[in-house]
């Protein structure tokens, strides 16, 4: 599915929250030259508030709307690396809109996760047990992050240059 613009992401990260999307899209996107966009940050932006206080006072269904859209503009307008919310892909036109381009999904484990994110994490999903939920998103999620991911790269244990250079290898090149 080719977008009006004729624009396509470079590579659209996907994965668990604690993944490294956002440090590791930086990463690329300075390495090939383009920008870095993250859905979380657009939809902040269009509604004047955090995700969290979008949690709060909207709630998840609201939220996940928000995102659906967001994600379908920046598909079709984005040229560089496209970090996605750790819950983007669980909508079904999400999946379908990410056919035919790089999905990388960034595989973490449990321990790694709850390294990243930290036992106080203000995140919305995360309330109460902080390690029991992220093991729970983890177990839902994984089956989807893994059927919509053209790429899987597993980052326990690796710095984010590390992961960087893993999705290199596996991408085909792009020369624009």
């Amino acid at each position: 599915m080719s977008s009006p613009t004729g624009a396509r992401p470079r590579a659209v990260l996907i994965g668990p929250m604690g993944a490294g999307k956002t440090t590791v899209g930086r990463i690329l996107a300075q390495r090939w030259g383009v920008t870095l966009r993250d859905t979380d940050l657009d939809i902040e932006a269009a509604a004047g508030k955090t995700v969290q206080d979008i949690f709060v006072e909207e709630g998840e269904a609201a939220f996940r709307e928000r995102e659906r859209d967001a994600v379908a503009v920046a598909l079709a307008e984005h040229e560089g690396v496209l970090s996605l919310g750790g819950g983007a892909v669980l909508d079904p036109s999400t999946q379908e809109r990410l056919v035919g381009h790089d999905v990388v999904m960034l595989r973490v484990g449990l321990s790694d996760a709850v390294k990243r994110v930290g036992l106080e994490s203000g995140r919305p999903l995360l309330l109460g047990n902080v390690r029991g939920r992220i093991k729970q998103l983890l177990d839902e999620r994984a089956p989807i992050y893994e059927a919509t991911a053209t790429v899987i790269v597993d980052t326990d244990g690796l710095g984010p240059g590390e992961v960087a250079d893993a999705i290199e290898k596996e991408l085909p090149r792009d020369d624009h």
